[in-house]
């Protein structure tokens, strides 16, 4: 029996899927660019004071510990509406997904812990000898939003298996990232607030399965299992998490798909800008560029998002090839895939909140920010060179890929 191919063409109902998350994620891209952009002005002009100022206010009832900063808000507060969306994303693809069929799983799962082990690796070897390993997470993540907006830029016609890997990969990515987040950054748990969690956690599983309309309800259920998560010294993004895996995915119209809807623009819009744009704020000088061009974390970020991400991934799905015997799509080759784990060096959102929660020191979160910048930048611009180059295939490969002859609807390629 022969085995099968790698990076093949899916059905057309999961084509169409991946086609409009990342039609999405291109605009929420667009969005979080301009929030980046919008922080390093502001960091870097008269009204600088103005800008750390807010980052650094405190707000919040100091009687539940929850007088954070303005920026705590944003890293804890926020981001737990983007893991939401994570949560969604993992639980259709598991459910009725690519992952859901273990031979297509295995795919995209090598390659995103290949995509992780590597620059973890290589992160460690910069900074083995000066007590700064801790960061070893800081570099394995991929801003899926920032990968699709540069897709969008370059205007390549990336084939639809490519595209599926890409948004199957970075969805497995976020999994490992926030088991990463709860397992390694968290320094000690209340056993008891975090095994409260788990009542109001339940209790909102049960509800949205009997009656998903009740957002009167739900709300207040995932807020509270967000207040206790953090209380319990995990990280409260994991409640986003645990939270998005509780909602029923099954059917077309499923609960989760609905809820997608729903969510995703709060967070592509608003949650995910805002965080950015209190977490890339760094103030460039002189000293802090030359204090990062010294620094082995800021080379060990940029190391590990540039070499590491494409090593990774391409060197575990050509270690899946060689084990299964499996060959390449007949339409793919070796340099497209490297073009896509070039793509998947972006690392952003993650990353930041990764670098936040392994460095407190000042000095050293600039370097970390500068790392993830720079790194994601020279990744951008080094997929775009592999990308274009291949563009004129893309795009005789979109052609087959998009005809209907027979005019039903669904591209003819699909039915073959």
């Amino acid at each position: 029996m022969s085995s099968p191919g790698l990076f093949t063409r899916g059905s057309w109902p999961e084509t169409a899927r991946i086609a409009d998350v990342l039609r999405r994620e291109t605009v929420g891209g667009s969005i979080l660019l301009v929030a980046a952009v919008a922080a390093l002005v502001l960091a870097n002009s008269p009204w600088s004071d103005a800008y750390f100022d807010l980052a650094a206010l405190r707000i919040g009832p100091e009687a539940l510990h929850l007088d954070l900063t303005v920026a705590h808000w944003a890293a804890d507060g926020l981001l737990a509406i983007f893991f939401f969306v994570v949560g969604l994303e993992l639980k259709r693809e598991f459910v009725a997904g690519d992952l859901r069929d273990p031979k297509r799983a295995m795919l995209p799962v090598v390659a995103a812990m290949g995509g992780m082990i590597a620059p973890a690796l290589i992160f460690v070897a910069f900074n083995a000898r000066n007590g700064t390993a801790h960061g070893w997470a800081i570099p394995t993540a991929t801003d899926i939003a920032f990968a699709v907006a540069v897709l969008a830029v370059l205007g390549t016609y990336l084939p639809a298996a490519l595209r599926t890997f890409l948004l199957t990969l970075a969805v497995v990515d976020d999994l490992l990232a926030i088991t990463v987040i709860a397992v390694f950054y968290t320094e000690s748990v209340d056993l008891l607030m975090l095994v409260g969690a788990v009542v109001p956690l339940a209790i909102f599983a049960f509800v949205v399965r009997r009656a998903p309309h009740w957002w009167w309800l739900l709300i207040p259920l995932a807020l509270v299992t967000w207040v206790l998560m953090h209380e319990s010294g995990v990280h409260a993004t994991v409640a986003g998490v645990l939270l998005g895996f509780m909602v029923p995915a099954r059917g077309d119209d499923s609960v989760a798909e609905r809820m997608e809807h729903l969510v995703r623009p709060v967070s592509t819009g608003f949650a995910v800008p805002v965080f950015a744009f209190f977490a890339a704020g760094v103030a460039v000088s002189g000293e802090v560029l030359s204090g990062a061009a010294g620094s082995v974390v800021t080379w060990g970020i940029v190391a590990g998002l540039v070499l590491g991400k494409p090593l990774g991934i391409v060197g575990s799905s050509m270690l899946l090839s060689a084990t299964t015997r499996a060959q390449l799509d007949p339409s793919i080759r070796w340099i497209d895939v490297v073009g896509v784990a070039m793509l998947a060096g972006i690392g952003f959102t993650v990353s930041l909140l990764i670098g936040d929660l392994a460095f407190v020191d000042d000095s050293l979160e600039e370097y970390v920010k500068i790392g993830v910048l720079g790194g994601s930048l020279l990744a951008a611009a080094l997929a775009a060179i592999v990308l274009r180059s291949r563009n004129r295939h893309y795009r005789r490969i979109e052609e087959q890929e998009s005809a209907d002859d027979d005019g039903d609807g669904i591209p003819d390629a699909f039915q073959r």
